[in-house]
């Protein structure tokens, strides 16, 4: 299935606008306040986002912020808005049109099936909080990460991954692979790129020069993390209706985290 851009603004229904993101507390409503989504009205799906504590920022230095911002909310709110329009706009699934922050401090997450998470070469867990995600992935949830780039980035997420699942392999995954054949078959797969390439015409960031299609799966071979090393498909969710951002990456994007999204809600 192909998604032209003139489909793809229709799916977003041209609704969506820049919005200001502004971080004051770590479960914070960056510019969009806590009541103003119908909460009480219950869905099969919720599309949640991991806040964590960082322990090194995604410019360098400690802290874990970047001008003003939490490395975990970084495209917040508005990749997730235009991801949400977008599903409910190409697909049947009954899900919350607003997105749902949700961290490790109990066990709220475990009523959250299935988590996004980006900048992870920055989080940081106490022992709690990483054995709290191991057990959320073993029964059965399903973590995205997303946005991080390169060398350096990837031993720093492993270092955060280890804590949590320090036995479990990670693999390449294959064009052939379930995941990527659940709603859309994603075939060929290119680099997805942030804002940056409307500037740069460049596809990576720092030395991460290829993508990379990975994750880590259960002792049944269910897929338990989806990584997407080297890209920022958050990015392209965000950057949508942006006339200057090439459509091929924005389908793409759409494309994959709708299948990763049925993936992870059918295993």
């Amino acid at each position: 299935m192909k998604l032209s851009r003139i489909a793809l603004l229709a799916a977003l229904g041209g609704t969506v606008c820049a919005v200001g993101v502004r971080a004051w507390q770590r479960v914070g409503n960056f510019g969009f306040g806590s009541d103003d989504s119908p909460s009480n009205v219950k869905s099969e799906f919720y599309w949640s986002r991991l806040s964590y504590a960082s322990s090194l920022s995604s410019y360098g230095g400690y802290g874990g912020g970047y001008f003003g911002r939490y490395s975990w909310a970084r495209d917040y709110p508005k990749a997730d808005r235009q991801f949400l329009i977008a599903m409910h706009r190409l697909t049947r699934i009954d899900g919350r049109p607003y997105e749902q922050v949700v961290n490790l401090d109990s066990d709220e997450i475990f009523n959250y099936p299935w988590i996004y998470a980006v900048q992870v070469q920055t989080w940081s867990f106490t022992d709690d909080e990483a054995k709290r995600l191991h057990d959320y992935l073993l029964k059965g949830g399903f973590l995205m990460v997303d946005d991080f780039h390169g060398t350096d980035d990837w031993d720093n997420f492993m270092r955060g991954m280890r804590q949590v699942l320090p036995d479990s392999p990670v693999e390449d995954l294959q064009s052939n692979d379930e995941i990527f054949h659940t709603l859309y078959d994603v075939d060929d797969k290119m680099q997805i790129p942030g804002e940056h390439y409307i500037r740069t015409h460049r596809t990576y960031e720092k030395d991460g020069y290829q993508p990379k299609w990975r994750a880590i799966r259960d002792k049944d071979g269910r897929i338990m993390v989806a990584i997407c090393h080297n890209m920022h498909l958050g990015d392209a969710w965000e950057w949508a209706d942006d006339p200057y951002y090439p459509e091929p990456f924005a389908s793409m994007a759409f494309r994959v985290g709708l299948d990763y999204i049925l993936y992870g809600m059918t295993h």
